[in-house]
């Protein structure tokens, strides 16, 4: 007899256990960079603005928003949306993460293909996110095979948009690492805390990548023992 809750759970305990040290390097690494207050003494937001100004772009509104490590670009709003602590505070941390963000705004700005694939696929995302599992277990439930097929074929497309984040990540912590060293907005000591903040940040979106991964395999694992 078929059974949700199988031996294939063990598959997403190890990325389970994977994101919560991740969740917790970054945190820590975080905080301790926030700690830390940089020679230049510009804050996030003014860093931002100097950087998205060297590159001759203009248009996009800088905006502080509520909460930690909440920092994102948004394209379609042309808004760079930084948390309250990245973008008051003059710490090594927040250069970081404002340089980060300004990345994404380059990658836009230079039409990188990868951000514009992930861009392209964020609204089906989401769609595809809430529908897959749901359609999955009312497949196994009805024993309606083309709802299981169907679900997994959504949560391959979850699969797809967590893949194509990394290189988009990556790309953006190294745009940030290059023009904060270029820029002189931080020590030689500085920047090298403000890498590993980006880097720690960037084992999230490898943790929510494995978890993905393992998920979908799972559920391909349960598909095939139904019977």
């Amino acid at each position: 007899m078929f059974h949700l809750f199988d031996w294939t759970f063990i598959l997403i305990i190890p990325p389970f256990i994977f994101a919560l040290w991740a969740q917790a390097r970054t945190q820590g690494t975080y905080r301790k960079y926030s700690g830390i207050r940089t020679s230049e003494n510009i804050t996030g937001a003014k860093a931002a603005e100097k950087i998205l100004s060297a590159y001759g772009i203009h248009d996009i509104q800088i905006r502080m928003i509520s909460g930690e490590l909440t920092d994102h670009y948004d394209p379609l709003h042309k808004t760079l949306n930084l948390s309250e602590p990245v973008y008051n505070q003059a710490s090594v941390a927040a250069i970081g993460i404002a340089a980060h963000e300004t990345g994404h705004a380059l990658q836009h700005k230079e039409g990188y293909s990868p951000v514009l694939i992930r861009n392209s696929l964020v609204p089906v995302a989401g769609l595809t996110s809430w529908l897959a599992i749901p359609l999955f277990i009312l497949g196994i439930i009805l024993s309606y095979p083309l709802f299981i097929h169907i679900g997994i074929f959504l949560f391959a497309g979850v699969v797809a948009f967590h893949l194509i984040t990394l290189p988009v990540e990556f790309d953006a912590s190294r745009r940030a690492v290059k023009v904060l060293r270029q820029g002189s907005y931080l020590t030689a000591g500085e920047l090298d805390g403000a890498a590993k903040v980006l880097s720690a940040a960037a084992l999230t979106y490898v943790a929510a990548a494995l978890m993905a991964l393992m998920q979908l395999l799972r559920l391909i694992l349960l598909s095939r023992g139904r019977d």
